[in-house]
């Protein structure tokens, strides 16, 4: 299997080069990956200056090759796909993330961007995350996502991927896997003001997630629980259920030179 791994902790990060390295017992694997950290970036995608791809030697001497990029995780993705591979990948993988990506978490996560471009691109990609980032816990999900590729388990359908989140392995070993939605993870954002030494204000963000476990089961109460969580997800975030409420409503905007209002009518 060609498979093309990227993440958005940066070409360095532990969890990336064990990912790469693991697999590429097994596989014909590339990486493409921000050349330093890029998380929390969402989707961004860089069109107004030059994107630099620069190729770099990994510690694993079995990857086909690899490049650090001037971009995002998407960028590393585009660019990885449509132009540095010479052939398509069967397989994208985002991470092995320094982090959980529960819940609200996917709005503004690179790792879970970069998955869903390889999605948007026709490509089965997976976004993988881990709760606790020790060395053992990486190797353990390395090795894990490296036994699924093998067992032929299942693979996103088109116009899906998979969100992967994996528990703290240093507390217990994961009894399983379960399929599960997102569940309620928030944060309370905290703004510190500071000044620079010319006298400039700013503010520097920080907080502490707050995940609710009364909704279970979703992503968040199969993490807590010790569980690894998989979630398929896809870009169509359409509230369905408001749409048929007012499909009903007529709104019917004023004409040229009409002075009146909006107008709203019950259709039929």
């Amino acid at each position: 299997m060609r498979i093309l791994v990227t993440n958005d902790d940066g070409i360095d990060a532990l969890g990336l080069q064990l990912l790469a390295q693991v697999l590429a017992e097994s596989h014909e694997v590339y990486v493409v990956a921000p050349d330093r950290e890029r998380s929390a970036t969402g989707h961004a995608i860089t069109m107004h200056k030059p994107i630099y791809p620069k190729p770099v030697s990994l510690p694993s001497t079995a990857m086909k090759a690899a490049w650090k990029v001037t971009g995002t995780p998407a960028d590393c993705v585009k660019l990885g796909v449509q132009a540095l591979l010479e052939e398509r990948p069967d397989l994208v993988l985002a991470g092995i993330n320094h982090g959980s990506n529960l819940g609200r978490d996917i709005f503004y996560s690179g790792t879970v961007s970069a998955a869903l471009e390889g999605m948007f691109l026709g490509v089965a990609s997976f976004a993988l995350s881990a709760k606790t980032f020790d060395r053992r816990s990486l190797q353990f999900i390395a090795q894990f996502v490296r036994q699924w590729t093998i067992d032929g388990l299942p693979l996103p359908s088109s116009g899906e991927f998979f969100n992967v989140n994996f528990p703290d392995i240093e507390s217990a070993w994961p009894p399983k896997l379960v399929w599960v939605g997102l569940g309620h993870r928030e944060y309370r954002d905290e703004f510190h003001r500071y000044q620079n030494p010319r006298g400039q204000e700013y503010y520097w963000l920080s907080g502490e997630p707050w995940d609710r476990l009364d909704d279970s089961p979703s992503d968040v109460a199969a993490i807590e629980g010790g569980m690894i969580a998989a979630t398929p997800l896809h870009m169509d975030v359409s509230n369905w259920s408001k749409i048929h409420a007012l499909q009903s409503i007529i709104v019917t905007p004023p004409k040229e030179g009409d002075e009146g209002g909006i107008e709203l009518r019950p259709d039929g």
